[in-house]
Protein backbone atom coordinates (compact mmCIF):
# COMPACT_ATOMS: atom_id res chain seq x y z
CA UNK A 1 0.00 0.00 0.00
CA UNK A 2 2.74 2.17 1.19
CA UNK A 3 4.66 1.67 -2.39
CA UNK A 4 1.34 2.27 -3.97
CA UNK A 5 1.41 6.07 -2.40
CA UNK A 6 4.66 6.44 -2.74
CA UNK A 7 4.27 5.48 -6.54
CA UNK A 8 1.38 7.72 -7.32
CA UNK A 9 3.13 10.83 -5.70
CA UNK A 10 6.56 10.59 -7.68
CA UNK A 11 4.50 10.19 -10.82
CA UNK A 12 4.51 13.99 -12.67
CA UNK A 13 1.46 15.55 -12.93
CA UNK A 14 0.33 15.68 -16.92
CA UNK A 15 0.37 19.05 -18.07
CA UNK A 16 -2.01 21.03 -20.48
CA UNK A 17 -0.49 20.41 -23.31
CA UNK A 18 -0.10 16.72 -22.99
CA UNK A 19 -3.60 16.27 -21.88
CA UNK A 20 -4.91 18.30 -24.71
CA UNK A 21 -2.68 16.53 -27.20
CA UNK A 22 -4.69 12.74 -25.49
CA UNK A 23 -8.04 14.31 -25.90
CA UNK A 24 -7.35 15.21 -29.45
CA UNK A 25 -6.36 11.25 -29.39
CA UNK A 26 -9.16 10.37 -28.30
CA UNK A 27 -11.50 12.41 -30.35
CA UNK A 28 -10.01 10.74 -33.58
CA UNK A 29 -10.88 7.75 -32.16
CA UNK A 30 -14.35 8.56 -31.35
CA UNK A 31 -14.75 10.36 -35.03
CA UNK A 32 -13.39 6.84 -36.97
CA UNK A 33 -15.64 4.85 -34.66
CA UNK A 34 -18.51 6.77 -35.41
CA UNK A 35 -17.94 6.72 -39.41
CA UNK A 36 -17.35 3.05 -39.18
CA UNK A 37 -20.83 2.37 -37.17
CA UNK A 38 -22.53 4.85 -39.59
CA UNK A 39 -21.41 2.45 -42.12
CA UNK A 40 -22.72 -0.54 -40.50
CA UNK A 41 -25.96 1.32 -39.33
CA UNK A 42 -26.43 1.77 -43.84
CA UNK A 43 -25.45 -1.70 -44.47
CA UNK A 44 -28.06 -3.09 -41.79
CA UNK A 45 -30.78 -0.78 -43.74
CA UNK A 46 -29.82 -1.99 -47.28
CA UNK A 47 -30.06 -5.55 -46.22
CA UNK A 48 -33.69 -4.39 -44.57
CA UNK A 49 -34.99 -3.27 -47.92
CA UNK A 50 -33.86 -6.82 -49.74
CA UNK A 51 -35.25 -9.00 -47.73
CA UNK A 52 -38.52 -6.85 -47.60
CA UNK A 53 -38.24 -7.50 -51.39
CA UNK A 54 -37.98 -10.88 -50.57
CA UNK A 55 -41.12 -11.24 -48.04
CA UNK A 56 -38.51 -12.22 -45.55
CA UNK A 57 -39.74 -10.00 -42.78
CA UNK A 58 -38.44 -11.74 -40.04
CA UNK A 59 -34.73 -11.13 -41.29
CA UNK A 60 -35.69 -7.73 -41.95
CA UNK A 61 -36.97 -7.00 -38.91
CA UNK A 62 -33.62 -8.39 -37.21
CA UNK A 63 -32.09 -5.94 -39.57
CA UNK A 64 -33.66 -2.96 -38.28
CA UNK A 65 -32.48 -3.58 -34.81
CA UNK A 66 -29.17 -3.84 -35.77
CA UNK A 67 -29.60 -0.45 -36.99
CA UNK A 68 -31.33 0.91 -34.27
CA UNK A 69 -28.44 -0.18 -32.31
CA UNK A 70 -25.31 0.83 -34.03
CA UNK A 71 -27.66 4.66 -34.29
CA UNK A 72 -27.78 4.52 -30.07
CA UNK A 73 -23.86 3.63 -30.12
CA UNK A 74 -23.46 6.29 -32.49
CA UNK A 75 -25.45 8.97 -30.82
CA UNK A 76 -23.26 8.21 -27.59
CA UNK A 77 -19.95 8.83 -29.03
CA UNK A 78 -21.81 12.20 -30.17
CA UNK A 79 -22.27 12.85 -26.46
CA UNK A 80 -18.64 11.62 -25.80
CA UNK A 81 -17.29 14.23 -28.46
CA UNK A 82 -19.28 16.86 -27.14
CA UNK A 83 -17.97 16.63 -23.64
CA UNK A 84 -14.38 16.26 -24.94
CA UNK A 85 -14.78 19.30 -27.37
CA UNK A 86 -15.80 21.00 -23.61
CA UNK A 87 -12.59 19.53 -21.67
CA UNK A 88 -10.32 20.71 -24.82
CA UNK A 89 -11.70 24.42 -24.60
CA UNK A 90 -11.81 24.57 -20.89
CA UNK A 91 -8.06 23.07 -20.80
CA UNK A 92 -7.14 26.03 -23.46
CA UNK A 93 -8.73 28.48 -21.27
CA UNK A 94 -6.97 27.31 -18.45
CA UNK A 95 -3.85 26.91 -20.22
CA UNK A 96 -4.05 30.62 -21.74
CA UNK A 97 -4.86 31.91 -18.11
CA UNK A 98 -1.79 29.71 -16.49
CA UNK A 99 0.53 31.52 -19.12
CA UNK A 100 -0.66 34.93 -18.26
CA UNK A 101 -0.44 34.85 -14.76
CA UNK A 102 3.03 33.28 -14.96
CA UNK A 103 4.01 35.81 -17.16
CA UNK A 104 2.81 38.73 -15.25
CA UNK A 105 3.99 37.32 -12.32
CA UNK A 106 7.51 37.19 -13.55
CA UNK A 107 7.32 40.85 -14.90
CA UNK A 108 6.59 41.76 -11.41
CA UNK A 109 9.59 40.13 -10.26
CA UNK A 110 11.89 41.68 -12.79
CA UNK A 111 10.48 45.17 -11.79
CA UNK A 112 10.79 44.38 -8.27
CA UNK A 113 14.28 43.36 -9.19
CA UNK A 114 15.12 46.68 -11.36
CA UNK A 115 13.70 49.13 -8.45
CA UNK A 116 15.94 47.48 -5.95
CA UNK A 117 19.03 48.02 -8.01
CA UNK A 118 17.97 51.30 -8.88
CA UNK A 119 16.72 53.54 -6.32
CA UNK A 120 16.15 56.63 -5.87
CA UNK A 121 19.42 57.91 -4.31
CA UNK A 122 21.57 56.51 -7.26
CA UNK A 123 19.27 58.46 -9.51
CA UNK A 124 20.05 61.38 -8.51
CA UNK A 125 23.59 61.02 -8.30
CA UNK A 126 23.41 59.11 -11.76
CA UNK A 127 21.83 62.81 -12.75
CA UNK A 128 24.05 64.84 -11.04
CA UNK A 129 27.12 62.96 -12.67
CA UNK A 130 25.58 63.57 -16.15
CA UNK A 131 25.00 67.50 -15.88
CA UNK A 132 28.43 67.75 -14.63
CA UNK A 133 29.80 66.25 -17.48
CA UNK A 134 27.68 67.66 -19.79
CA UNK A 135 28.78 71.28 -18.63
CA UNK A 136 31.98 70.15 -18.88
CA UNK A 137 32.11 69.29 -22.40
CA UNK A 138 30.19 72.21 -22.86
CA UNK A 139 33.28 74.37 -21.82
CA UNK A 140 35.55 72.29 -24.00
CA UNK A 141 33.72 72.99 -27.15
CA UNK A 142 33.15 76.77 -26.70
CA UNK A 143 37.03 77.02 -25.77
CA UNK A 144 37.48 75.27 -29.21
CA UNK A 145 35.06 76.81 -31.08
CA UNK A 146 36.27 80.32 -30.16
CA UNK A 147 38.62 82.17 -32.82
CA UNK A 148 42.17 82.78 -32.31
CA UNK A 149 43.40 86.04 -31.28
CA UNK A 150 39.99 87.52 -30.52
CA UNK A 151 39.76 90.92 -29.84
CA UNK A 152 38.07 90.34 -26.45
CA UNK A 153 41.81 89.48 -25.55
CA UNK A 154 43.19 92.84 -26.26
CA UNK A 155 43.30 95.30 -24.15
CA UNK A 156 41.03 98.53 -25.62
CA UNK A 157 42.41 101.73 -24.12
CA UNK A 158 46.19 100.38 -25.44
CA UNK A 159 44.66 100.48 -28.71
CA UNK A 160 43.11 103.46 -28.91
CA UNK A 161 46.89 105.07 -27.62
CA UNK A 162 48.44 103.01 -29.87
CA UNK A 163 45.97 104.64 -32.57
CA UNK A 164 46.37 107.66 -31.58
CA UNK A 165 50.41 107.81 -31.93
CA UNK A 166 50.07 107.03 -35.64
CA UNK A 167 48.26 109.64 -36.04
CA UNK A 168 50.29 111.82 -34.82
CA UNK A 169 53.01 110.86 -36.75
CA UNK A 170 51.00 111.22 -39.71
CA UNK A 171 50.30 114.40 -39.20
CA UNK A 172 53.97 115.59 -38.33
CA UNK A 173 55.11 114.36 -41.64
CA UNK A 174 52.71 116.10 -43.55
CA UNK A 175 53.76 119.04 -41.87
CA UNK A 176 57.41 118.19 -42.10
CA UNK A 177 56.85 117.97 -46.22
CA UNK A 178 58.62 120.65 -48.55
CA UNK A 179 55.79 123.11 -50.26
CA UNK A 180 55.68 122.83 -53.53
CA UNK A 181 57.17 126.17 -55.77
CA UNK A 182 55.25 127.88 -57.50
CA UNK A 183 55.18 128.12 -61.38
CA UNK A 184 57.32 131.02 -63.24
CA UNK A 185 54.77 134.20 -63.80
CA UNK A 186 54.72 134.49 -67.71
CA UNK A 187 55.56 137.00 -69.84
CA UNK A 188 53.38 140.41 -69.49
CA UNK A 189 51.07 140.79 -71.95
CA UNK A 190 49.47 144.04 -72.60
CA UNK A 191 46.64 143.77 -71.16
CA UNK A 192 44.72 145.28 -74.61
CA UNK A 193 46.61 142.17 -76.28
CA UNK A 194 45.98 139.47 -74.55
CA UNK A 195 43.91 136.84 -76.20
CA UNK A 196 40.62 135.95 -75.41
CA UNK A 197 39.90 132.42 -74.31
CA UNK A 198 37.12 131.18 -76.32
CA UNK A 199 33.85 131.49 -74.84
CA UNK A 200 32.50 128.45 -74.03
CA UNK A 201 35.89 127.21 -72.01
CA UNK A 202 34.67 127.26 -68.42
CA UNK A 203 38.11 128.42 -66.06
CA UNK A 204 38.20 125.89 -62.74
CA UNK A 205 38.12 127.40 -59.60
CA UNK A 206 41.61 126.46 -59.19
CA UNK A 207 42.57 128.05 -62.72
CA UNK A 208 40.94 131.08 -61.79
CA UNK A 209 42.35 131.41 -58.59
CA UNK A 210 46.04 130.82 -60.39
CA UNK A 211 44.89 133.51 -63.00
CA UNK A 212 44.20 136.28 -60.51
CA UNK A 213 47.43 135.37 -58.34
CA UNK A 214 49.52 136.01 -61.52
CA UNK A 215 47.94 139.22 -62.16
CA UNK A 216 48.71 140.26 -58.81
CA UNK A 217 52.27 139.92 -59.23
CA UNK A 218 52.94 141.24 -62.57
CA UNK A 219 51.42 144.53 -61.32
Amino acid sequence: MFTRVFRKSNKPEPSAVMTIDRLNETLEMLEKKENFLVKKASAEMEKAKEFTKAKKKNVALQCLKKKKMYEKQIEQLGTFQLRIHDQMIMLEGAKATTETVDALRTGATTMKAMQKATNIDDLDRTMDEVNEQTENMKQIQDALSAPIGAAADFDEDELEAELEELEEADLEEKLLEPTTAAPAAPARVPAGKQMARPAEEKNAPEEDELAALQAEMAL
